[in-house]
C-alpha cells in the first residue's frame, strides 16, 4: 500500500526545541598596570574563566570573569614578578535565527565557549607603566523553548512499523532520465 493511498492528517504538537542560535568571535584589549614599571614581558596567560548566559533583548548576554596573569621583569631585567588582575565582561551575542512561534515564558539559554579566552599579544604601553593585553574569545549560544510543530499523522497508525507501507517519489519512481554526468562525485 502506497503512502498516498492513506489519508494523511496533520496535528500541531508542542515540544521543546532549539528556537534560537547565535555565535560571536571577538578580540578585546585590556590594560594591566603592575606595581613596577615593566622592562619586558616574559609571559601572559588567562585562567579561571567563569561565565553564565542570560536572555537580553534580541540576543543572549554572556556575563563572565577571568584572571589575567602577566609575568614580567623590571629594574632593567634584574627582577621578575607576576601581576594579576580579574577582568569582568559582558558579551552580547545576537541570535541569527529565532523561532517566532516559541513560548517566551519557557525560554532556557545556554552558552558554550568554543574558544576560551586566550592572550594573543602582550605589549608594554608607550608610557612604560602598564601592559596592554589582546584577548580573543568565541561563544556559541542556544535558546531552547516550547514551540508548535506540525506533524503528519496516518489514521490507525502503521502496522508492524511500516513493513507493508511503500514510499515513492512519484508515479513511476524510476530515475532513467537523469544525466549521470551531473552527479557530484565528492558527495
Amino acid at each position: 500500500m502506497a503512502l498516498a493511498d492513506k489519508q494523511l492528517q496533520y496535528r500541531e504538537i508542542i515540544t521543546k526545541a532549539v528556537c534560537g542560535k547565535g555565535r560571536k568571535f571577538s578580540t578585546v584589549s585590556h590594560t594591566v598596570t603592575p606595581p613596577h614599571n615593566p622592562t619586558s614581558i616574559l609571559g601572559a596567560w588567562i585562567i579561571n574563566h567563569q561565565y553564565e548566559a542570560v536572555r537580553s533583548g534580541d540576543g543572549i548576554e554572556v556575563i563572565g570573569t577571568y584572571d589575567i596573569n602577566i609575568w614580567y621583569s623590571y629594574s632593567k631585567n634584574s627582577q621578575t614578578e607576576v601581576a594579576k588582575e580579574t577582568v569582568s565582561y559582558v558579551e552580547n551575542i545576537p541570535l541569527s535565527y529565532v523561532d517566532p512561534k516559541h513560548r517566551a515564558t519557557t525560554e532556557e539559554v545556554s552558552a558554550d565557549a568554543t574558544q576560551e579566552p586566550n592572550c594573543i599579544e602582550a605589549n608594554i604601553s608607550s608610557s612604560g607603566s602598564s601592559v596592554i593585553i589582546r584577548v580573543e574569545r568565541e561563544f556559541a549560544v542556544e535558546m531552547i523553548a516550547e514551540t508548535k510543530v506540525t506533524v503528519a499523522c496516518i489514521p490507525g497508525g502503521i502496522d508492524d512499523y511500516g513493513k507493508d507501507l511503500e514510499y515513492s517519489l512519484g508515479d513511476d519512481g524510476d530515475f532513467e532520465d537523469l544525466d549521470p554526468d551531473l552527479l557530484d562525485d565528492e558527495v
